[in-house]
């Protein structure tokens, strides 16, 4: 028994919580998972996970083991990459989550132009603004917009992103112009489905303060959102990145420009605090190089 592997596939299984996910995984049959953490825990003498038909779960000495065996490995990779990743160009393959309308407008440009410098590199690209499990979803890294990171997120920040309220010149001149974001109430105004907020929130006097909206139309789409915009449907509000193009085409303007709304974060986001690998660092190295602290999208804002 190689002392390494077992300890490999015994991280594995307890993160996914299961013998069979691992062995689907490994292309493998689910006996010889069950086996090999048999092994190492007769070699140990102690049980690590404690098997019942509907669940898997770790024993206070797996615990410990867990937390022990990541340590561990992440210093065997550690140390062998030390002595190639020097020498040698990033390569492999990476499988990374991103969110919709920033992934196809802006991460796909960068991308492309980081696939040119990088031959050896492949990706399995995944868009979705849902959360996704990166140990469960077997990702390398995701991309994600927040105004916070949630307990447990292993991240570094590469950018940040700026929210605007946005009109057709159609609208306002059929429903006039708000002056205020308290006048937002009596306006058509679109949401974010997964916000699931009736309120929009603007930074006032360095305090962010929520003012009540209600409109017909929600969706999960920033793209859907701008489209309705442009058609002089309603108010919105959507990030800098997703509006860029139509500001600077005048198919919408920016309302209430003396009025903030806060900052999120944009996040390259790691499965647990096991090792990076040093083509997942070179990628995250150069998309905050490309975003960096004045974003090119933001150059529609308005100066403040």
């Amino acid at each position: 028994m190689d002392r390494l592997d077992s300890m490999r596939l015994f991280v594995r299984v307890a993160e996914l919580g299961s013998f069979s996910a691992v062995a689907q995984q490994m292309n493998v049959a689910r006996s010889v998972v069950t086996r090999q953490v048999a092994a190492l825990e007769a070699h140990l003498g102690t049980k690590l996970l404690a098997r019942s038909t509907r669940r898997l779960s770790l024993t206070s000495a797996g615990a410990t083991y867990l937390e022990q065996c990541r340590e561990i490995l992440g210093l065997v990779d550690a140390a062998e990459a030390g002595l190639t990743e020097d020498s040698q160009a990033p390569r492999g393959h990476l499988r990374i989550t991103l969110p919709f309308s920033f992934g196809i407008r802006q991460l796909m440009p960068m991308f492309g132009d980081f696939m040119r410098a990088n031959p050896e590199i492949s990706f399995a690209l995944e868009f979705s603004d849902r959360r996704a499990n990166l140990i469960e979803g077997g990702f390398d890294l995701a991309i994600r917009i927040a105004d916070r990171l949630e307990p447990g997120d292993v991240a570094r920040k590469i950018g940040s992103s700026r929210g605007v309220v946005l009109a057709a010149p159609d609208y306002v001149k059929r429903h006039g112009r708000p002056r205020h974001p308290r006048e937002l109430i009596r306006h058509e105004c679109f949401g974010y489905v997964l916000d699931e907020r009736s309120s929009w929130p603007f930074v006032i006097d360095g305090k962010t303060q929520w003012f009540p909206v209600a409109g017909r139309l929600q969706a999960n789409s920033g793209d859907a959102l701008l489209a309705a915009a442009v058609a002089g449907l309603g108010i919105v509000t959507l990030p800098t990145f997703v509006a860029e193009t139509a500001v600077r085409e005048r198919q919408l303007e920016i309302l209430l420009p003396p009025f903030r709304m806060p900052e999120l974060g944009i996040y390259a986001v790691f499965p647990s605090n096991r090792y990076v690998p040093h083509r997942v660092r070179t990628l995250v190295d150069y998309l905050a190089q490309r975003i960096g602290a004045s974003p090119p999208w933001d150059a529609i804002l308005p100066r403040e």
